[in-house]
């Protein structure tokens, strides 16, 4: 699951807790489970036994990823890599792809994403309110170096390819927690969607994948939440098709007792807490791993430098800067 500083942790129960709801009154069927410490949420219409047969694969394959991508399990295999010592380490495919597309979004990123921050951000507390040690955080981020991963594929005897990854600096350390949701949103879009459903809305914690329309043909509304009061909204993004995710600086926060705002993005070179003109923003893509990948560093780069990077990148379809006053900056 994902804890409070965004990394996968604990698993989520083999049966464990799900409301299910038919579709009624042209409302869509649904399911509400519990997974990468969130709730997850699925909006389908469809015929009633498809509908059940793609919640009950999407909860299955919650269950597989977070087996493959969880930091703490030790037999997951990002458990493995961080626990090798530098050693090589056989990896499942779906893992490789994740961790590739991962590699991508940090070269994109002007430094300020990084998968392998996890060191630094295990140091913070937001829910106590606890500020690193400069001194531990300051050894903390020289081995924070997205350059030290390393993926290659390897073909066996009998043709078939086997994935590998290492850590060229064994005190590093891989955190999928900042774009597992995004790849995991997609793959359950997918799998959802053969089963013959005609509207699917899959929502993990605020990221929102969606494929097809209501039976009105309306399209699904994505909430843009206020970063003044993140339990209201002051917009609304219509979606038939694509993926909409929000980052935010008031996700996870604290304000210490000398009056300094701590939030839970944090620059990769210094650990420390990035300094933004945005309170909140949203991305619009095809892909929901892209929205992921893309939204903490928008929100790090800020308005003026992240609306250049939205022009450079034709895979973020829109985007929304909204700053501590409530203002909303559209980019595209």
């Amino acid at each position: 699951m994902e804890n409070g500083n965004g990394q996968l942790t604990d698993p989520i129960p083999d049966e464990g807790f799900a409301q299910w709801r038919e579709a009624e009154g042209g409302k869509p069927a649904g399911v509400r489970f519990l997974a990468f410490n969130t709730v997850i949420d699925l909006e389908a219409y469809g015929e009633p036994d498809a509908c059940r047969a793609a919640f009950e694969e999407a909860r299955a394959l919650c269950r597989t990823y977070e087996r493959l991508f969880s930091r703490t399990l030790p037999h997951s295999d990002i458990a493995r890599i961080n626990g090798a010592g530098g050693a090589a380490v056989a990896i499942d495919a779906r893992t490789y792809d994740l961790l590739a597309r991962a590699l991508a979004y940090c070269a994109a990123s002007e430094g300020t994403f990084d998968i392998t921050v996890g060191p630094a951000v295990g140091l913070w507390n937001f829910h106590e309110g606890t500020v690193p040690d400069p001194a531990a955080l300051a050894a903390a981020v020289e081995h924070v170096d997205w350059h030290q991963v390393q993926l290659w594929e390897e073909a066996g005897p009998d043709g078939t390819a086997t994935c590998f990854a290492q850590l060229a600096d064994p005190e590093a350390a891989v955190d999928a927690g900042g774009i597992a949701k995004g790849w995991i949103a997609d793959a359950l879009v997918e799998a959802a969607w053969a089963h013959g459903l005609t509207g699917l809305i899959v929502n993990l914690g605020g990221n929102v994948a969606v494929r097809g329309a209501k039976p009105s043909g309306e399209p699904w509304g994505i909430g843009v939440r206020d970063p003044r009061n993140p339990e209201k909204l002051i917009g609304a993004v219509p979606l038939t098709g694509g993926s909409a995710v929000t980052s935010g600086i008031y996700e996870r926060c604290f304000t210490a007792p000398d009056g300094t705002f701590y939030h839970h993005i944090l620059d990769p070179r210094t650990g420390m807490p990035v300094a933004t003109d945005v309170g909140g923003v949203t991305v619009i893509c095809e892909r929901s791993i892209d929205a992921e990948g893309f939204s903490t560093t928008l929100l790090a780069l800020g308005t003026e430098r992240g609306c250049a990077l939205v022009q450079r990148h034709p895979e973020i379809l829109q985007a929304f800067f909204v700053d501590g006053a409530g203002k909303i900056t559209p980019a595209r």
